[in-house]
């Protein structure tokens, strides 16, 4: 765990811990099965980003309350559901260095437990006392986005012609878009002022952007004895930032044919060696570092907006760690 990562938790640790006692409360459940692998997966912890998020913005809004716990596990829910489902979608049998639900059990189950985090978190937001129906929906949108977003990496990993406007979309909808949620949420319940939520959302969204990038770029330059697998994205034949950048420095036809190796990496593996060979070749990653502090410079940026608070540090240092995070 990093320096900031034990500072962010110490903070929030007594918001942390009413979350966390409610997500236990409302995944609780009779069949013996469920109840033993819900508490496996709360178990296994996590960055709590999400849900430290909700707690953060609404600590800078004014404060945190009832609402603010309700919407940061709910948010929490909401990103271990999409896991499950992505693990299946994707056939991963590790995740965090840990075997995921998909292979202990089945792929069904983990569909199928994934539905159940998805149902508890909604009856997390419509339990609070205020903005109930305001949180649905932006936490419906964001379930929108993130089918969007898959469905959008399935078409374009079987085309192999991503653009670079395919993949902010793709990026934003998967990622950046339960960040936006999880900060508006907390922002709403503390009734914040619509200027402070607008620099929130840009926060947010910056944010989120910079943290898909940051995995993109450890996909090629990781570090596999940290938890993080390298060369993952290369074999489902998705087309990320650190190759954009390498391909928009390549000439047409070779560019050309880099696209036609991933399209093959399915049936010839190996393949993904020279593709990662030609990134690297090309300063890919570097690039693709460059963008992302772009990013989170401008996520820094819309922070201008909001009154000094103990929470504001916080959502500054969290930035500049999505940028410096190995795993």
């Amino acid at each position: 765990m990093s320096a900031y990562q034990c500072r962010f938790k110490a903070f929030l640790a007594g918001p942390l811990e009413r979350v966390f006692a409610l997500l236990e409360t409302s995944l609780g459940s009779d069949i013996a099965l469920l109840d033993a692998t819900n508490r496996s997966l709360l178990a296994q912890g996590g960055k709590r980003i999400r849900p430290g998020l909700t707690l953060l913005a609404a600590g800078a809004c004014g404060g945190v309350n009832g609402d603010t716990v309700r919407f940061a596990a709910a948010a929490e829910m909401i990103h271990n559901a999409t896991l499950l489902h992505d693990d299946v979608v994707d056939g991963a049998t590790t995740r965090r260095g840990k075997p995921t639900v998909m292979s202990i059990l089945s792929s069904p189950a983990s569909v199928l437990i994934g539905d159940y985090w998805l149902v508890k978190a909604i009856r997390c937001i419509l339990d609070a006392e205020r903005y109930s129906e305001r949180a649905i929906r932006l936490f419906a949108k964001t379930l929108s986005d993130l089918a969007e977003g898959e469905m959008l990496q399935l078409e374009k990993a079987s085309s192999c012609d991503t653009t670079r406007a395919d993949y902010l979309r793709i990026i934003y909808s998967k990622t950046a878009s339960l960040f936006e949620a999880s900060v508006l949420a907390g922002a709403v319940s503390a009734d914040a002022p619509e200027e402070w939520t607008a620099a929130l959302a840009g926060y947010a969204r910056n944010l989120g952007l910079a943290f898909q990038i940051k995995d993109d770029i450890l996909d090629y330059a990781g570090d596999e004895a940290l938890g993080k697998p390298v060369g993952i994205d290369l074999k489902e034949q998705k087309i990320t930032l650190p190759l954009l950048c390498a391909l928009d420095s390549a000439p047409a036809e070779e560019a050309a044919e880099v696209r036609a190796l991933v399209g093959r990496i399915s049936d010839e593996p190996a393949l993904a060696d020279r593709v990662r060979a030609f990134v690297l070749e090309k300063d890919g990653v570097d690039k693709a570092v460059a963008e992302m502090n772009r990013y989170i410079d401008e996520a820094v940026s819309c922070l201008d907006e909001l009154p000094p608070s103990e929470e504001k540090p916080y959502l500054v240092e969290l930035a500049h760690y999505v940028g410096e995070r190995t795993f």
